[in-house]
């Protein structure tokens, strides 16, 4: 119905832009549809744009057809998201670019700003999919000069989703580095953005972004700081507060297992096995939801990181019940990754459950 009013009431014979302007907001409408997981939307929606486009020129409109170029870009952007390749993300690219032509900071400067963030998302995807690191750092800068007119005192909500974003890209480069600066760097944009994204205000994202916090010291925390893996959990467990199982049951799932990656590292560090429990439970609430039918990948690699903690568990106390569980998981997990993980990952799993297995029979009793 939105096509046939669009061409009836604004002919593009008769009425070119207005043809145009109404091509945008219908593609508009579609990528808001599309954003909720509709796949063909999106694919309308970038044609959408792009018929826009064609009488929304730079030379005849040039802050309309830059306002069209950076729409055309977020829906190639959650497109290439879906898709296991770069060609959207690299589109998303070059609409997000072409768009700053005409969205300059001098000439609109909250405008410019909100086309850089969506530039950076591009480049922290592209960068995300890629080896090197060159993608991560053009979407740091990208966030940077966001917030060069993004700032808290204007758009606070915008400046703290522009944090949370930069966090993101400061993570996957560190992650990708030795030291640690990166990383910190990353706890400090997380923490900036939970200034304004608070749970009384908004809850999801306050706990997407507890969520990001706690990824990022875990990863300092398997670096030696223990403290940042004590803050992990901490993180962990706020994020859970809003991240309810009846509300968004994968998510849910998602902050348990990491739950249980950081408790599982604390506990490998302290004399007891307390953490390594809690670590355990993590692991089993998170597989209530991260299911074989639905999500086997996720399940799978949920059954290793089960594996490890009760390995790590029955290391630690007499008999061999704990260790039987763990190869049992560690099998679970070699059911599905046979054939979709790394050939090196695959074996790292068997000689988790070859190792286990070795101690158990050396446990039982000699005949």
């Amino acid at each position: 119905m939105w096509e046939q009013l669009s061409h009836l009431d604004y002919p593009r014979e008769r009425a070119p832009l207005a043809w145009a302007r109404t091509q945008n907001n219908l593609g508009s409408a579609l990528l808001h549809l599309g954003q909720r997981g509709d796949d063909e939307a999106l694919r309308r929606a970038v044609a959408t744009f792009e018929d826009a486009l064609l009488e929304s020129t730079r030379e005849r409109a040039p802050l309309a057809w830059a306002a069209t170029k950076n729409n055309l870009g977020n829906a190639l952007e959650e497109l290439g998201k879906r898709e296991s390749g770069t060609a959207r993300l690299q589109e998303a690219v070059a609409a997000y670019e072409d768009a700053l032509l005409e969205r300059t900071r001098e000439r609109v400067p909250l405008a410019w700003a909100m086309t850089k963030n969506n530039l950076g998302n591009a480049l922290l995807q592209l960068g995300e999919r890629e080896s090197g690191t060159a993608r991560l750092h053009e979407a740091v800068a990208a966030y940077k000069n966001a917030l060069l007119e993004s700032t808290r005192e204007r758009v606070p909500l915008a400046w703290a989703m522009t944090k949370n974003n930069l966090g993101n890209a400061l993570q996957q480069l560190g992650e990708r580095e030795s030291g640690t600066a990166r990383l910190h760097e990353a706890v400090a944009a997380y923490e900036d953005a939970l200034l304004e994204r608070t749970r009384e205000r908004m809850p999801l994202d306050w706990a997407v972004t507890k969520n990001n916090l706690g990824y990022t010291l875990t990863t300092l925390g398997e670096r030696g700081d223990d403290e940042a893996l004590r803050r992990a959990v901490a993180a962990y467990e706020d994020a859970l507060l809003e991240r309810t199982r009846e509300r968004m049951p994968l998510a849910w799932a998602m902050t348990q297992n990491n739950l249980g990656i950081a408790l599982r590292e604390l506990g490998e560090r302290e004399s007891g096995t307390a953490r390594l429990h809690e670590a355990v439970v993590a692991y089993e609430n998170a597989l209530m939801e991260y299911t074989r039918d639905r999500v086997p990948l996720d399940w799978a690699m949920t059954q290793h990181n089960l594996g490890i903690a009760l390995r790590r568990l029955g290391e630690r106390e007499s008999g061999t019940a704990r260790l039987q569980e763990a190869v049992a998981a560690f099998n679970a997990c070699l059911t599905v990754i046979k054939t979709a993980w790394p050939e090196e990952w695959v074996q790292e799993v068997r000689s988790h459950r070859d190792e286990t297995q070795t101690e158990i029979t050396r446990r039982r009793p000699s005949k």
